[in-house]
């Protein structure tokens, strides 16, 4: 499994990682304009990213923002609605406007508030299909 961690706290980005590390090949992204351009070259090489764990609240470009232009790249390339990546968001928001926004206007696959606990996050890795 390819995954790209994306969130502008270290501390956040280092725990995720670790988390993730045993099970897949991790890459890391400290604000959406690099998510973005991480994003274009996994598709590039036709390495494309299984998972995105993504930071709704980030400087220059927020979450939000990335994971659009994310679904539009999949759509520029044709990459099919089961082939598209799974995007778990992370937040330390428990905002209802911005969880609705991130499903139904960005296209975000689930959702998990910060601190993000090891258990909730592999067994959503799990219940997307990636393990």
């Amino acid at each position: 499994m390819r995954a790209l961690i994306v969130d502008d706290d270290f501390y956040s980005r280092n725990m995720i990682h670790e988390i993730l590390r045993p099970v897949a090949h991790c890459d890391i992204a400290v604000n959406g304009e690099e998510a973005i351009e991480a994003f274009r070259r996994g598709l590039a090489a036709n390495e494309p990213y299984d998972l995105i764990c993504l930071d709704l609240l980030m400087p220059e470009l927020d979450g939000q923002q990335a994971l659009r232009e994310i679904r539009a790249i999949e759509k520029e390339h044709e990459v099919g609605p089961n082939d598209e990546a799974k995007v778990i968001v992370t937040t330390m928001l428990d905002d209802e406007k911005e969880t609705h926004d991130a499903f139904f206007l960005g296209g975000a696959t689930s959702y998990l508030v910060k601190p993000i606990d090891e258990d909730k996050l592999m067994s959503e890795v799990k219940s997307l299909g990636l393990l």
